[in-house]
């Protein structure tokens, strides 16, 4: 094989091309020959695929073999494109193989597996008994099975006088049903056909009266090996709940310090690191081949971390703004790093 190998990076839309090679190229330190390409740009008959490269600076759209391993940027649920293009290029070549998760299917993969402790109760809203949930945990939480950034995700809490608030966003209610109401009736009337799951509420610990969750990013490194690149803390705007609509982001370091002492701060780094590596392998077994994801974990009031959900395709500008942010090179680096690995494998 050539000393430089040819990875090609798979995107969803054609005016992404640019903007994502210039930022991978950024931070590629191994010399890979890079290009983007989008599923419309495969030409299966010929075995050739019309991409975007950017060759001593100039940009060039150009006709390119199929390349050694492809690195997938596409936001997709299915994997045909995927699995067409590992019959040319070799088994597990493709790496993100799916990356829009199915959050019921995850929930079943995470509850029989050694996270189980961590994972809170989760039923399907067809088969959930709202009243009988709203009794045991008082605020529960209703998540589409295909979501991303919080859309779609209502919170439902039953107040002391019996009546139910349910929440979109914010704390404040969109909605109040009466306890002569029927909740049933409303839900079904918001969440339509879509498939929902519903999630017991964790009471999530607050920093300065906003609820705040902590973001692990895994990814695999140069040596085929899960990594935690880095751990942030996403913090909600004031009086709200999503923390996917964050008004701030810090990384876990400057935030865990401030509630917790130095041994109960180091305990928690120590088990978020231990538990998304072990999440992202869990992941990987069940849906193929995976090179990077991202975890989110509550921090509860007795201070036990419950995993909230995970992402397959982790949003990377987040961290834009994390001025005091040491790794961020490893967010950019670590997928080429193991592009590279597979080149050679």
């Amino acid at each position: 094989m050539e000393n430089r190998p040819l990875v090609g990076i798979l995107v969803s839309k054609k005016n992404n091309r640019k903007s994502v090679l210039k930022l991978y190229q950024r931070y590629d330190h191994l010399n890979l020959k890079l290009f983007v390409f989008t599923p419309a740009d495969i030409i299966w008959e010929k075995q050739r695929i019309n991409g975007l490269s950017k060759i001593k600076g100039v940009w060039k759209q150009g006709s390119f073999a199929f390349p050694h391993v492809v690195y997938n940027r596409c936001f997709n649920k299915e994997t045909k494109t995927i699995q067409r293009l590992e019959k040319v290029i070799g088994s597990n070549k493709c790496f993100n193989n799916i990356n829009f998760f199915n959050k019921w299917d995850l929930y079943n993969f995470l509850k029989q597996s050694v996270l189980n402790p961590y994972v809170p109760d989760t039923v399907l809203y067809d088969q959930a008994n709202v009243s009988a949930l709203l009794e045991k945990y008082h605020v529960i939480y209703f998540k589409p099975d295909y979501g991303c950034k919080g859309k779609s995700v209502y919170r439902v809490e039953r107040t002391n006088d019996g009546d139910v608030n349910i929440s979109l966003h914010a704390l404040a209610p969109r909605y109040i049903c009466r306890k002569n109401e029927s909740i049933e009736e409303k839900l079904d009337e918001l969440l339509g056909s879509e498939k929902y799951m519903v999630q017991q509420g964790v009471c999530i610990q607050q920093i300065n009266q906003r609820y705040f969750d902590i973001r692990a990013l895994v990814q695999k490194d140069i040596l085929g090996e899960w990594k935690v690149s880095t751990i942030a803390c996403r913090v909600a705007y004031e009086h709200y709940f999503n923390t996917s609509m964050c008004e701030f982001i810090f990384d876990a370091a400057e935030i865990l310090p401030l509630l917790f002492s130095e041994d109960n701060t180091d305990e928690i780094f120590h088990s978020l690191h231990e538990l998304s590596i072990t999440a992202a392998q869990e992941a990987e077994a069940h849906m193929g081949s995976l090179g990077e994801l991202s975890v989110d974990f509550a921090l509860d009031e007795q201070s036990k971390l419950w995993i909230i959900e995970l992402n397959g395709k982790p949003q990377k500008d987040i961290y834009k703004d994390l001025k005091s942010f040491k790794n961020k090179n490893l967010i950019f680096s670590r997928p080429l790093e193991y592009a590279y690995y597979l080149s050679h494998s």
